[in-house]
């Protein structure tokens, strides 16, 4: 499995691509904005974009998606939980002063537990880690976990917006996340990558 990173707009997300190198598919972590640089890597490479499974549906995670699926008829995965954050992400484009986007269509609704497949060998274990947002997940492969803005290195994702609450991101984190090994690594939404035994730690705010 080979893991690419690339860093978007509008808040400089991280956007993770993952792919199988033997059947040649592939996710997209989150896509904050359409980038051809993605595309363009998948061309070269003969991979074919199977998935793009969002962290949460805020609107500088999901931009991007719309443009990305025409291009490349991906299915988009997200819980549940954030379907009418997804769906009312021009409310905070407005705000900000950013151009309206397309709504994504979503393909398939996730919910805790869900498994998600790349060819014969890669498994994705989706954790429902609400308190972000309602509908806030994770995704761990092997030992690797995309935390979106559920968990940073030392720190957490904001709760002050629609949906957040921090006493239920902290028990997300405390009860779901800090189960995992010390040496799990943490792919964040934003900012470097840090390990669950780091934050156990660091994390002042845990």
């Amino acid at each position: 499995m080979i893991l690419k990173t690339f860093v978007e707009p509008p808040l400089d997300n991280n956007n993770y691509l993952l792919f199988d190198e033997q059947s040649k598919e592939a996710v997209l972590i989150d896509c904050s904005h359409y980038d051809s640089q993605i595309k363009n890597f998948l061309i070269e490479n003969g991979i074919t974009l199977k998935y793009i499974i969002l962290t949460h549906g805020h609107f500088d995670h999901i931009m991007g998606v719309v443009q990305m699926v025409k291009e490349t008829g991906a299915k988009v995965l997200l819980h549940s939980g954030d379907k009418d954050l997804a769906n009312d992400v021009n409310s905070f484009t407005f705000m900000l002063g950013l151009p309206s986007v397309e709504v994504p269509q979503v393909s398939q609704y996730l919910k805790d537990g869900d498994i998600i497949t790349l060819g014969d060998n890669i498994r994705i274990k989706v954790i429902h880690t609400p308190g972000h947002t309602k509908g806030g997940v994770c995704y761990l492969i092997d030992n690797m976990l995309f935390s979106g803005d559920t968990l940073f290195k030392e720190s957490v994702g904001r709760t002050d917006l629609d949906g957040g609450s921090f006493s239920e991101l902290e028990n997300s984190i405390k009860t779901k996340l800090f189960d995992l090994s010390d040496d799990i690594k943490v792919y964040t939404g934003h900012g470097d990558m840090t390990t669950i035994g780091h934050e156990k730690k660091y994390n002042s705010f845990l």
